[in-house]
This record gives structure tokens, C-alpha cells and sequence, in this order.
């Protein structure tokens, strides 16, 4: 059996969409772990002279000497650590999907510079600005007749 690949109302068809949507929920996913241990914020705590430790120093210093529980660090760290929870998961992957599927299906505008074929509709052709040609510059003997 074949499947029907109907084209939606913006262009793109429904498998691509659905590919796109699948791999942003995918890379959404993925990238949360891979970002947090990129800023510091590992399973072993937060990395010597990296921006999660100046994170952490910052906010312990906001807050007199420690990091306040519920804090944006406390939370990174956290995550860092133990990783995201099944809905929070869940939640990433569909909002991932969503932007993988508008993205996968936006079509290319052509752009608006390029002229329209000659003929398409019985019109001719408007004139566009690389078709005007520039006047000729004076010759030099016309510059002296003044």
C-alpha cells in the first residue's frame, strides 16, 4: 500500500512535518543535557572556572554566602544532576516537536526581486530596473562646448 503524500495549505507536505516535528522533539530533548554539561552544571556538581560557578558564586553572594534552595543555580544544578523528570520531558519534546514541525514546513518565498516568466498569463513582461539601461556618459568634447 502507498502513502498518500497530500500537500497542506502552506506547501509542504504532511510527512515532512511530521519527520521535522519528530526530530525537534528529539533534539530538544537531547540538547538539555548536553547544553547544562557545556555550562558546568554536571552529574559530579558544578565545574571549577566555568559559567556555572560563576553562576553559583554570584548568587551566593546575592544571598550572603549560599545559594538560595528553589534558585535558577539550585535548579540547573539539579537538572544537571539527576536530569530532567518524565513530564518535564514530555513537555520539552512536545513544545521541541512544535517548532520542528513549523520549521520543517515553512516553504521558501520566492524572492520578491526576481521577475515573473514572460508569457505565464499573456502579459508582457514589466520592466524591471535591470532592464532600464544607465545614459550614457557625456563625451569629452561635449563637456567642452560649454
Amino acid at each position: 500500500m502507498f502513502l498518500e503524500l497530500r500537500e497542506d495549505k502552506e506547501g509542504g507536505t504532511m510527512m515532512k512535518r511530521a519527520a521535522a516535528a519528530a526530530v525537534g522533539g528529539v533534539v530538544a530533548v537531547g540538547a538539555v543535557p548536553v547544553v547544562l554539561g557545556a555550562m558546568g552544571f554536571t552529574g559530579a556538581g558544578i565545574a571549577a572556572s566555568s559559567l556555572a560557578a560563576k553562576m553559583m558564586s554570584a548568587a551566593a553572594v546575592a544571598n550572603g554566602g549560599g545559594v538560595a534552595a528553589g534558585s535558577l543555580v539550585a535548579t540547573l544544578q539539579s537538572v544537571g544532576a539527576a536530569g530532567l523528570s518524565t513530564s518535564s520531558n514530555i513537555l520539552l519534546a512536545s513544545i521541541g516537536s512544535a517548532f520542528g514541525a513549523l520549521l520543517g514546513g515553512s516553504k521558501k518565498e520566492p524572492s520578491s526581486s526576481s521577475p515573473e516568466e514572460p508569457g505565464s498569463e499573456g502579459e508582457q513582461p514589466e520592466e524591471t530596473e535591470s532592464q532600464v539601461q544607465p545614459p550614457n556618459p557625456p563625451l569629452s568634447s561635449e563637456k567642452q562646448e560649454k
